[in-house]
């Protein structure tokens, strides 16, 4: 999996994170310059680097300019308007290049 995060603070923080938490959940990764990203199941980038991984996962507020080289496109979309409305965006996007989309409420599914 290759995780954008063009937002260099946001990148960071999920790096540490994923070192960290949880104490026992360690989740292999590095940047996709690192020496063992051909070995390493999770990849981070900030930029339109592509890597030989199937899945894209999106964190960032506009369309990945690479998204069309992956398999598949994982979004996350916050519960604050401001988050939701560029999600809108890039969803219309996705749909108008005739992408099959499928939308998961977590909050809803949950209850």
């Amino acid at each position: 999996m290759l995780i954008y995060a063009p937002d260099a603070e946001l990148a960071s923080r999920l790096d540490r994170l994923m070192w960290t938490w949880p104490a026992t959940g360690f989740v292999p990764h590095c940047s996709t310059g690192d020496a063992v990203a051909p070995e390493t199941p999770v990849l981070i980038s900030g930029d339109d680097e592509t890597a030989d991984v199937p899945i894209l996962l999106n964190l960032s507020a506009d369309c990945p300019p690479h998204f069309a080289s992956f398999e598949r496109l994982l979004e996350v979309v916050g519960a604050e308007e401001a988050e939701r409305e560029p999600a809108r965006a890039r969803f219309r996007l996705y749909k108008s290049r005739g992408y099959a989309v499928a939308s998961h409420d977590l909050a809803r599914d949950s209850g």
